[in-house]
This record gives structure tokens, sequence and C-alpha cells, in this order.
């Protein structure tokens, strides 16, 4: 195991994810190791994807399909056998080799990356829980497995949280998103206030803008409910890092909400200090996780299983 790989990707989650870097610092020191690969994995493609660094939007505009194409390519290789010649594949190597994930799950993940190369329109909010299922719902599921969870039942509520966090996102970042051409609201959503697509980036419209993302975190809610569902098959630290987790972009969304239309006058995030009593709630949650059981994810959320078998069977069938 190289340190400096380790190290190049400490420092990818600690300017990409201030949120996910502080909830990381609580695994046991291997499965923090492979978080943070795996997160690594994950900011590097969508950097590439963006036009970003570490998150942030750069200048020089996204990526086109050759671009992309390259990523689904070096993710294969890996899986082949090849010697990974970029520092985050390495680091995606080292996980999916030491926790048997299989393919099909970084290929969804880049899947949401095509979403956004092809510009993809979302019509219906299930249409938008499919974005959010492969830009972060499978990264749940992923991460779930570092974490050595194979339960389908367990599986599910880690991907539940992952969808919650980018509901959360798209909430928080719906002025920057639009102002780059990015809209992951739903058509319908738009029709029933009288939005236009290309009016989302205006001040004109922060307070339609601002029923809708408080729209988006009353849709998270019970997905970030389901999530604490998982923690009992968690191991102890997993299940603190996890509500950490839960908790501080639960935050965010709460911020975003209760900002209303001056909810983009600047990036909301969680302070040191909020983070300290999150964290202090979350190791409450953790233990009380102990004594309690996984329970039956609800049937109403939106279904991985159902919603991604036909494109996997689509793709099984290609030479």
């Amino acid at each position: 195991m190289s340190d400096a790989l380790l190290d190049h990707a400490s420092q990818s989650i600690a300017v990409g994810s201030k949120s996910f870097a502080a909830a990381a610092r609580l695994f046991a020191p291997e499965t923090r190791r492979s978080a943070v690969m795996l997160y690594a994995w994950c900011r590097h493609c969508d950097d590439v994807i963006d036009g970003q660094a570490q998150g942030f939007l750069r200048a020089g505009g996204t990526a086109d399909e050759t671009t992309l194409a390259g990523l689904e390519q070096a993710t294969r290789d890996i899986y082949a056998g090849h010697e990974p010649e970029a520092p985050a594949f390495a680091a995606l190597r080292e996980v999916v080799q030491r926790h048997e994930i299989p393919l099909r799950y970084p290929l969804d993940h880049l899947a949401g990356f095509r979403m956004d190369v092809e510009g993809r329109r979302y019509e219906t909010f299930s249409d938008t829980l499919e974005y959010c299922y492969h830009v972060a719902g499978v990264v749940g599921v992923m991460m779930a497995m570092v974490m050595g969870v194979r339960e389908q039942a367990t599986l599910d509520r880690a991907c539940d949280l992952g969808v919650a966090f980018q509901l959360t996102n798209i909430a928080r970042d719906l002025v920057e998103d639009a102002a780059n051409e990015r809209v992951y609201l739903p058509d319908e959503w738009l029709q029933q206030v009288g939005l236009a697509r290309d009016e989302l980036a205006s001040p004109r419209h922060r307070r339609a803008l601002a029923g809708l993302a408080a729209r988006l975190v009353d849709e998270a809610e019970p997905y970030y409910d389901s999530a604490l569902g998982g923690l009992p098959a968690l191991p102890l630290r997993s299940a603190w890092s996890i509500a950490t987790a839960r908790a501080v972009y639960r935050e965010i969304g709460m911020k975003v909400r209760m900002r209303g239309s001056a909810a983009w006058d600047q990036r909301l995030s969680t302070s040191g200090t909020d983070k300290l009593r999150l964290i202090a709630l979350a190791g409450g949650q953790a233990l009380a996780s102990r004594r309690a059981r996984v329970s039956p994810r609800p049937a109403s959320l939106w279904n991985r299983n159902e919603a991604t078998a036909a494109r996997h069977a689509g793709a099984a069938t290609q030479p």
C-alpha cells in the first residue's frame, strides 16, 4: 500500500468535501483508507466531467463523450488487470480488489456523468431520483461494501442516504447549476410554478425557486429517515461516521429551507461548531443502533433495483 496514494486521496477529500472529510475521520483506520480512496476516484471523475478543480467550477466548460469514454475504459481496464496511470484509478483498483466491488457499480456511477454529458432532461421526479442514484446513491452502495456490507436490505439503505445527499446538493446548488445550464429539477415541477429552465438563475425568480428548493428538501427526508434504519448493520465506528455524514448534509438542507430566497446569496455549509454538535448527536444515534435491527425499507421509496434492471439486461446482451 502506497502512502503517497493515500496522501493524494486524503488531500482530495480535504479540499473537495469538508463535510465528508469530518465524518470519514470517525471510521476505523482501514475503513477510512478505503473510503477516502473511493472518494478520490469519484471526485476525480466528477471534476474531469465538469471541468472543475476539487468540486469547484473553473473556466473551460464541461467534458464530451470522448472524455467520458476514456473514464469508462480506464475503469474497465482496472478490472481487466491493467496497470492504472492516474492516482485516482490506482486508488479505485485498491478498493475494488480489497472489497470485491463488482464492475457494475463504478459503471453505474459513470452513467450519471453520461446524463450530464448528454444534457439529459428530467421530466418527472422519478427521473431526478434516477440521476441521484447514479451520481450519489451508488456511491453509498460502494461505501457500504467498504464497511463490509453485502445484504441487499442494508445496501438499499446506503443508496437512500446517497440519494438524500444529492437532493440536498441539488437544492443548495440550484442557481449555480442553472447558470451552467444544468437543471436537475423535474420539468413537471417547473411547469407547476410557471418557470422556464433558462429562468432559474435569475434573481427575479428567487421566491419561486425557494419553494422548489424546499420541496426538494422535503422529498429528501424519507430517504434520510431510511438511512437511519441501516445503522444497526454497520460496525459501531462506521455507524457513527455515517450518522455524522447524514446529520451534516441534512443540516445543509435545513439551512436552504430556512434561508428561503436568500439561500443562494452565499454557498451554504456547516460551521465547525455545527459539526461538533452533529458529531455528538450522531454518536448517540450510533450507540442506539446497537440495540436495534435493520427494519423493512418503506415500499414507497424509489427502487434502484427495478430502475436499473432493464439497463443492465440490455448491457449484458451487447457483444
